[in-house]
């Protein structure tokens, strides 16, 4: 049987993560929740690892939420990681950043996947929705509280009330997505931020990350703290000294992640 998840390093400091349950729309069953939380504590553990896509496969689905049959079968507790919650990710400790590669529909926990990444990319036909009322229950995997501060609150609580899904390009307008491509241009664009990022000094970016990931919830005199103490600890690594060295010697830096 195929692995429900896939793992690769696609090149230097970049792995691509891919729900591998096409013929499931990539619902999240016991194995995805428990790969994609193998993958986080790969990622974490990994200091060569800087950036990862995350993916469905087939072009279908990015992730249909919850599998339904597990749901129906009173198992939705196995649907969550030992420690990383809905999928073994929407509430990982992470350090490191994601981009979601939306090549279809992100649905339900689909959407709460999405939602926990950094960065999203969608296809032109995808379409993301919160449908759990229709089904009497509650997007309680960080969807009804994420999904206001990624969108317009009026448009987020229509989303939430109605179960009605937007369309890629609305997604788009109202910044839940960095890009909107053909389907299959849509991991290969992925994969090109990811190496855009990778270009920047990786301790920088994941202290920057640390920082603007809690703006909406910390008070500003707090972040004031959080920024010192992060631009502080920058200052005792070796990629400090090689930002401003490469730029006197004119060439690209080195950057090592120490």
């Amino acid at each position: 049987m195929a692995d429900a998840v896939l793992f690769e390093i696609v090149e230097p400091h970049i792995a691509l993560v891919t729900i591998n349950r096409p013929e499931a729309r990539n619902a999240v069953n016991s194995d995805v929740a428990a790969g994609i939380e193998a993958a986080v504590n790969r990622v974490e553990a990994d200091p060569e690892l800087w950036a990862v896509v995350l993916t469905g496969a087939g072009p279908h689905a990015f992730c249909a939420g919850a599998d339904l049959k597990a749901v129906s079968a009173g198992r939705s507790n196995t649907l969550a990681g030992s420690r990383n919650g809905f999928g073994g990710f929407v509430r990982a400790q992470r350090t490191k950043l994601w981009i979601a590669a939306a090549q279809g529909h992100a649905l339900a926990g689909g959407l709460e996947l999405l939602l926990a990444c950094d960065l999203a990319i969608a296809a032109e036909a995808a379409t993301f929705g919160l449908p759990e009322v229709k089904r009497s229950l509650v997007a309680g995997a960080g969807g009804v509280f994420r999904l206001p501060r990624a969108l317009p609150k009026a448009v987020a609580l229509h989303m939430i009330a109605t179960g009605d899904p937007i369309s890629a390009a609305t997604a788009l307008q109202h910044g839940l997505v960095n890009a909107v491509l053909p389907a299959a241009e849509v991991v290969p664009a992925a994969l090109a931020l990811a190496r855009k990022i990778c270009g920047n000094a990786p301790i920088a970016v994941r202290e920057s990350l640390a920082i603007a990931r809690q703006a909406a919830e910390l008070d500003e005199e707090t972040l004031w703290t959080l920024s010192r103490a992060a631009s502080e600890r920058m200052r005792t690594t070796e990629d400090f000294q090689e930002g401003p060295r490469a730029f006197v010697e004119k060439r690209a830096p080195r950057w090592t992640g120490r």
